[in-house]
């Protein structure tokens, strides 16, 4: 029986690591063992970070909101424009509602008071 070498699968394997090591800085871009680690907790980070964005955007989104409201009302708080959106009845995320206290302050402050009348 012939003798099986694996050159060309490991060289793959470990061209694939370096290749996703570029840029890196040192040995951690050009030694496979280094460069695996690295790859490996870029790879860690990138997973944490993908969930952490989602919670800076929702915060993001409460902080435009909430000065946005205090704009249009003194007295009136995220957390009771929020109730108040809940007892009228709309539906609107946060998102939106974000994007509407930034581009569209006019149609933004319709929804504060309708928000300020449901809630007396």
């Amino acid at each position: 029986m012939s003798r099986v070498k694996s050159g060309t699968v490991t060289h793959a394997r470990h061209k694939k690591i370096i290749e996703q090591a570029k840029g890196y800085y040192g040995r951690r871009k050009n030694t496979f063992k280094v460069a695996a680690q690295a790859v490996d907790k870029a790879n860690q980070y990138a997973t944490r970070d993908r969930h952490n964005r989602k919670r800076n955007f929702r915060a993001l989104w409460i902080q435009r909101i909430n000065a946005a409201v205090r704009s249009h009302d003194e007295a009136l708080t995220y957390s009771r424009f929020i109730n108040g959106l809940n007892l009228a009845g709309i539906e609107v995320d946060r998102k939106v509602l974000a994007d509407l206290a930034v581009h569209e302050p006019e149609a933004f402050g319709v929804i504060v008071s309708q928000a300020k009348a449901a809630l007396s």
